[in-house]
């Protein structure tokens, strides 16, 4: 299951340099100017997860392989990309294509790095792009909000008629320059709402990019935020895995600011994470909080949605603690689920599918 999450921001706010430590990697040119990320750079992380180390332990497993998630570094945008400044249309299209968004504030001071305001101001930030993503979406809901009167006014004017409502109701919204996605919508609002793909529909983080050791005021209430000093992850990178721990203990942290965002990420894109465990491999899979067994199945191979039978189940935990398979049937903690069963995060699943 690959879901992607979009990095923006201005220009100079350090959202290269993030993309860069969190892929562990030089693909997106940190440059001290704007637009030097010009085609989206794609990164695969891996999501860090503590039991997939115990469960491989315990299966005596020769592989272990982490669960992963995009990121996608999207160039810098300006005040009017959604008139097309910069290179507006063209991000806003990048920005289009991913599932959700972190929004990477600047809050670090540094005389060398040009703010593209000439000054540091995080919540000014925050209004510059999310007003350029409502104007972006006002846009979009305008157009569609002509169709859908033009539409009403026909022979089929009753089924058109609880769009209508809608879409004057996420116009007005937009228009007072709040995100859609603050509105609540019905079954049948949030398919309607899919087909517009509004940018400001996709959940969506703020990271504040702080200097080492800073804090951040909250920037909204309905949005969640985390805090990293981008520089300080770069430097964490570049040290092997024992240094980067007792730099970070020196420094009073539990855990880099990367594991947190990606985590954070994680959980923005509402997905939760099941276990397969054996001799061979232990791995981590990836499904939308609210699967179905054969769901999770078919991640594994889509030929096992058909095929499956059924799934015996455990808590990844209960499975450490008995010690694996064969103890753990004694215990009584394993149980045999079927097509309805709703997967939950840490289960540690075996399917039968038939041939």
């Amino acid at each position: 299951m690959s879901l992607s999450v979009g990095i923006v921001g201005l220009p100079n706010v350090g959202k290269s340099t993030l993309f860069n430590a969190l892929t562990r990697s030089k693909q997106a040119e940190a440059q001290n100017y704007p637009f030097c990320t010009i085609d989206p750079n794609v990164g695969v992380v891996e999501v860090p997860d503590a039991r997939l180390q115990k469960l491989s332990e315990v299966s005596k497993s020769q592989k272990t392989i982490p669960t992963v998630i995009e990121f996608v570094d999207i160039a810098g945008l300006v005040k009017g990309a959604s008139e097309g400044e910069g290179l507006g249309n063209k991000f806003l299209s990048h920005i289009r294509e991913v599932d959700a968004i972190v929004q990477v504030v600047r809050s670090f001071s540094d005389s060398n790095v040009i703010h593209v305001n000439n000054k540091v101001n995080p919540q000014e930030d925050a209004d510059v792009i999310n007003l350029e993503l409502v104007l972006a979406d006002l846009q979009t809901a305008t157009k569609k909000l002509a169709t859908v009167k033009r539409d009403a006014k026909g022979a089929a004017a009753k089924d058109f008629q609880k769009q209508l409502e809608l879409f004057i109701r996420v116009e007005a919204q937009l228009q007072a320059g709040k995100p859609a996605r603050d509105l609540e919508y019905n079954e049948d609002e949030t398919l309607w709402m899919k087909e517009l793909q509004l940018l400001t529909m996709k959940p969506m983080l703020y990271v504040v990019n702080v200097d080492e050791g800073g804090k951040a005021a909250q920037i909204d209430e309905k949005t969640p935020q985390i805090e990293i000093s981008a520089k300080l992850e770069a430097e964490l990178v570049d040290l092997n895995e024992e240094e980067a721990k007792s730099y970070l203990k020196e420094l009073g942290l539990n855990e880099a600011g990367l594991d947190r965002l990606i985590t954070a990420s994680y959980k923005l894109l509402d997905l939760i994470t099941f276990f397969t465990s054996g001799e061979p491999e232990t791995r981590a899979w990836t499904v939308k909080r609210g699967a179905k067994a054969p769901e999770a199945a078919g991640v594994i191979h889509t030929d096992f949605i058909k095929g499956f039978v059924k799934a015996d189940v455990v808590n990844w935990q209960d499975f450490v603690d008995a010690g694996g398979w064969s103890k753990i049937k004694e215990t009584g903690k394993m149980r045999l689920e079927g097509k309805d069963y709703v997967v939950k995060d840490g289960d540690l699943c075996y399917f039968h599918i038939s041939a």
